[in-house]
């Protein structure tokens, strides 16, 4: 998606498909800044060559549920990495080490990981944990999944949108958290981007899944004034 000064470049954090793409989009684009799906916090920690451990002391700061699902979700994400050959996050790895070697300026435009999942522990709701056991239970016993897609590429816009729709019904709370309101986070970071930097060409990278959102949000909101900050690393 091309939009005055920015390139957004939808991904998909498991697909071989946007390891190429990234790539593919640095070279064409020659962007001055490369912005990413990233906080500070999650950007040292993906380039970070530790091993990963479980930071208990977290649950003080962000809540017992969300801890508990943050560490599901990177469980599944790790298990999905696994069947397709790349390690969750290797996109945003990539064009990381790509913009240090082409001495490309960096923009972290997501909201702090602490802050998301502190709300999604204050906003979940009993009914919405109950949905993700049942759920769970579902796809062990199911033979088919219900929306199909091919894990190593970027799914469709069609896809997309179903994946989407089913997290905004099932579990409206987790979508307004981790989806809606992340969204209007990145999309403000990266309008105070593009005004501050008129003159520079900035390629996003963030999820497919939040590429829809955040371009209406920029264009929706194109003269409002911004009150979110980014950093520059």
């Amino acid at each position: 998606m091309d939009y005055k000064n920015l390139v957004i470049l939808g991904t998909s954090h498991i697909a071989k498909q946007s390891l190429k793409e990234v790539r593919e989009s640095i070279k064409k684009e020659k962007p001055s800044i490369i912005a990413l799906e990233l906080d500070k916090s999650r950007m040292h920690a993906l380039m970070s060559n530790a091993p990963k451990k479980v930071q208990w002391r977290n649950i003080r700061s962000i809540g017992l549920k969300a801890f508990i699902f943050s560490l599901i979700g990177a469980w599944a994400e790790k298990k999905l990495g696994k069947l397709v050959g790349v390690a969750p996050g290797s996109e945003m790895k990539l064009a990381i080490k790509l913009a240090k070697k082409e001495k490309i300026e960096i923009a972290m435009i997501d909201q702090d990981i602490a802050i998301t999942l502190k709300r999604l522990s204050e906003s979940i709701t009993w009914r919405e944990k109950w949905n993700f056991f049942a759920d769970i239970a579902k796809a062990l016993f199911r033979k088919k999944a219900e929306i199909e897609f091919d894990l190593s590429t970027v799914p469709d816009k069609e896809i997309i949108d179903k994946m989407v729709g089913k997290v905004r019904e099932r579990y409206p709370s987790i979508y307004n958290v981790l989806i809606k309101e992340r969204n209007t986070f990145i999309a403000n970071n990266l309008r105070n981007l593009m005004l501050s930097r008129p003159d520079k060409k900035i390629l996003a990278i963030v999820g497919a899944g939040h590429v829809d959102e955040v371009t209406a949000n920029l264009k929706a909101n194109d003269e409002s004034e911004i009150s979110y900050r980014f950093s520059i690393g």
